[in-house]
């Protein structure tokens, strides 16, 4: 933990002296908010109390309309393959030329099959942030939006997907080498966005240390080998151990989340992975159903 502290402090110190709501921008998500060491309801209550009674009344009629979220009873249905059905409007395909378009594309190498493996490779790790940038999982599994627990999802869901490559053998293992080489461009993005420039490729080595580290402690957590609550541990070390052992219940869940999506991933065929039509399961009732399973 040391390793990480000290990088998520220094850009967490950088961020602070830049507009942090730059970092992490997306299109169509909230802005997050600055960084925190976990939750703290008084400091929630004394904000509220800064806004007035009309800010005050506003929050609570809109967390009103938030769905309930119950930990407990999360993430215990029955595992299904995450593909996409064909008629669904999230599929991607390539485009279908015909004639001399057909064979210009052809000659400009755009059908070989590493053009169609980054293509792939870039759609997958569009999957893997459309999951992990929604407030909806800050919201579901009671976490600050930081730089720290942001990158923590992030690397979560990497490894839940490069995991489930390892099963297609060396096709998969290189195809999640073109996530792996997307996802560390995004990252130095999301570090420069929080305002560190200076010493960039150095944090990026700590970083680079910290997603190996975590995909180690994966592994092993969710071998046979593994207890039960093993899993449960590391996620709680690796994204809640800022907020204290009051966010074990938070941790259960994200850890039942995270054995439910490593099952249906491989419930999930290898065209479904190889194209990115595939779709993580959906974390609140108002939010679009997985796919069916597949039979």
């Amino acid at each position: 933990m040391s390793r990480w502290r000290a990088a998520a402090a220094r850009i967490s110190a950088a961020a602070e002296s830049r507009l942090l709501s730059r970092a992490f921008s997306r299109v169509g998500t909230p802005a997050p908010q600055p960084p925190c060491r976990g939750f703290s309801k008084a400091a929630a209550a004394a904000a509220a109390a800064s806004r007035g009674p009309t800010a005050a009344a506003a929050t609570s009629t809109a967390a009103g309309a938030r769905p309930e979220v119950r930990l407990n009873s999360m993430f215990l249905s029955k595992p299904c393959s995450l593909a996409l059905p064909p008629d669904s409007p999230l599929r991607v395909e390539d485009p279908k030329f015909e004639g001399i378009k057909h064979l210009m594309f052809t000659l400009l190498l755009f059908y070989s099959k590493q053009s169609k493996s980054i293509r792939g490779a870039n759609v997958v790790y569009h999957r893997i942030t459309s999951q992990v940038d929604k407030s909806d999982i800050f919201d579901v599994f009671q976490l600050e939006k930081t730089f720290k627990t942001t990158f923590s999802l992030l690397v979560l869901h990497m490894w839940l997907i490069l995991r489930r490559l390892k099963e297609e053998g060396k096709d998969g293992v290189k195809f999640g080498q073109y996530i792996y080489e997307i996802y560390n461009h995004d990252v130095e993005l999301r570090v420069s966005k929080a305002g560190v420039n200076l010493l960039l490729t150095k944090w990026m080595k700590e970083l680079e240390k910290i997603f190996y580290g975590n995909i180690v402690k994966y592994d092993s957590a969710i071998s046979p080998e593994a207890r039960q609550d093993d899993l449960v541990n590391v996620i709680w070390r690796n994204v809640y151990a800022d907020q204290g052992s009051e966010a074990m219940d938070a941790a259960a869940a994200l850890a039942r989340y995270t054995r439910r999506e490593a099952t249906c991933l491989s419930l999930t065929d290898k065209e479904a992975m190889f194209s990115g039509n595939f779709k993580f399961t959906a974390l609140l009732p108002n939010s679009s159903s997985p796919a069916k399973p597949v039979r």
